[in-house]
């Protein structure tokens, strides 16, 4: 369990890495006010999400605790955005089109909601 554990931040941690190091590569390529940079992480990373895991489900014989090192640590630090499509679309897979409508608006209109009332609360205390 240890291992794990360690393993999960290591690839965390080679996310963020990663994360920073893209975003603001390409954001001073563009220069432009459009977070850019973070939509480049997040499309990225969906892509590479779904490339690897249809890989790994197809081709490669991957143990859970290697999928959930690279799923949960590497990629959950360098898009959790991924982990989201990713989820929504197995519940359209599965032609479960209220929960994946309930799970998109859950998560961009209230939590949407909830930066602006974290924002406006931090700037009130």
């Amino acid at each position: 369990m240890l291992f794990k554990f360690i393993s999960l931040g290591l690839a965390g941690a080679a996310g963020t890495i990663a994360r920073y190091l893209f975003s603001g590569i390409v954001q001073r390529l563009v220069s432009s006010d459009f977070p850019l940079g973070t939509a480049a992480v997040n499309i990225i990373g969906c892509f590479l999400f779904g490339l690897l895991w249809a890989s790994m489900e197809s081709r490669l014989s991957i143990s859970g605790q290697t999928r959930a090192i690279v799923f949960i640590g590497f990629f959950g630090a360098f898009t959790t955005f991924s982990s989201y499509i990713f989820e929504t679309s197995k519940l359209l897979d599965q032609s479960q089109w209220l929960l994946a409508m309930g799970n998109i608006l859950l998560q961009n209109i209230i939590g949407l909601a909830c930066i602006l009332a974290g924002l406006a609360i931090g700037k009130l205390i």
